[in-house]
């Protein structure tokens, strides 16, 4: 495994208009491009994820893995406006000389895919064998099968959209509510609204999990009337991605979540779906409600000879980092 950055030293237009003035993107690879380059398996990272993804999807990447670095060459880049090496808001500006903060321009979906196309020229790729993404990943997997339909050859989708929906915008704008009421959230910082942060976690984990997740997995005791294990997963939950993560990249990334709409500037959704050419597999999780099944069903309809496959799980939206076993047969299956 090797952790690179790619610099980009130039303007990058932004879909809204606006320019970064240059970026970076850290990203990993794993094994060796073949002499014909026909072994790329490039993986798109969901919500907080980082670029490497053996750390996150390891029961699918990695040694003895379905894509192993023996027989394939792995790409993952961090995406614009994320906490873990690429450029975002609390990287400096080139102009300004200070940190961007709350300055930070909007990202969306298209911006992402466009600056990684970018690193994709850079490496002299010109074939992706496998693309995959679940959630936010499968967003940007979806643009850029449609922004370049001819660059792809299999398509690999985990519970994810073609739109986001209101009840995922609704989400996230609660999210958002909790880290602008954090006092420190107006401060040029680096820690600013963290605590604002935490809570904005907890209530995205209210829509990763579901209601029988948590009556299995945090159930109470008989005559309990405090202390309840729902309590301390709350906050464990929010603690936890507070000492890894900032509120500024969470805010972007949130907002980016938002933008995603594959017929924007191109007629409907359904026509912007027809567009994709490469052989595509579609999963979903049964008990996910945050991108429920109908929207992966929604999908695969309307991608030519796309296959859709529902995993039974208990997990909800989390079931696409947590049922390896089962997405790796349902991957042997399709191919």
């Amino acid at each position: 495994m090797e952790n690179k950055t790619f610099h980009h030293d130039e303007p990058f237009k932004l879909e809204s208009g606006t320019w970064l003035p240059e970026f970076e993107l850290a990203y990993t690879t794993y094994g060796t491009l073949n002499a014909s380059k026909d072994n790329v398996v490039w993986v798109c990272h969901a919500f907080t994820g980082n670029a490497n993804p053996s750390d996150w999807w390891n029961g699918l990447i990695g040694e003895k893995r379905l894509y192993n670095p023996t027989d394939h060459f792995i790409i993952c880049a961090n995406i614009l406006g994320s906490h873990y090496g690429s450029t975002n808001a609390l990287s400096k500006n080139p102009i300004s000389g200070e940190n961007y903060f709350h300055d930070f321009p909007f990202i969306s979906i298209r911006d992402v895919v466009q600056a990684i196309n970018l690193l994709r020229l850079n490496l002299g790729i010109e074939k992706i064998n496998t693309l995959l993404g679940g959630s936010l990943g499968g967003q940007q997997a979806l643009e850029w099968a449609i922004l370049q339909p001819d660059l792809i050859e299999n398509l690999i989708l985990f519970s994810t959209n073609a739109i986001h929906s209101p009840w995922g915008i609704a989400f996230n704008e609660s999210q958002r509510m909790a880290i602008s009421a954090d006092p420190t959230w107006t401060e040029r910082h680096p820690k600013a609204g963290m605590n604002g942060m935490k809570v904005a976690r907890s209530i995205a984990l209210l829509s990763y999990r579901n209601y029988a997740t948590y009556g299995r997995t945090q159930s109470r005791d008989e005559g309990q009337v405090d202390f309840f294990r729902a309590n301390t997963y709350q906050n464990y939950q929010g603690e936890k991605l507070g000492k890894r993560f900032n509120a500024f990249s969470y805010w972007t990334l949130s907002k980016m979540f938002d933008s995603h709409d594959l017929g924007r500037g191109r007629g409907k959704v359904e026509e912007a779906l027809r567009l994709i050419k490469a052989k595509t597999l579609v999963i979903g999780i049964t008990s996910d409600v945050l991108f429920p099944p109908e929207e992966q069903e929604y999908i695969s309809k309307y991608i030519p000879n796309a296959t859709y496959a529902l995993i039974d799980s208990m997990y909800g939206h989390d079931g696409f980092l947590i049922e390896f076993e089962a997405m790796t047969e349902t991957i042997k299956e399709w191919c």
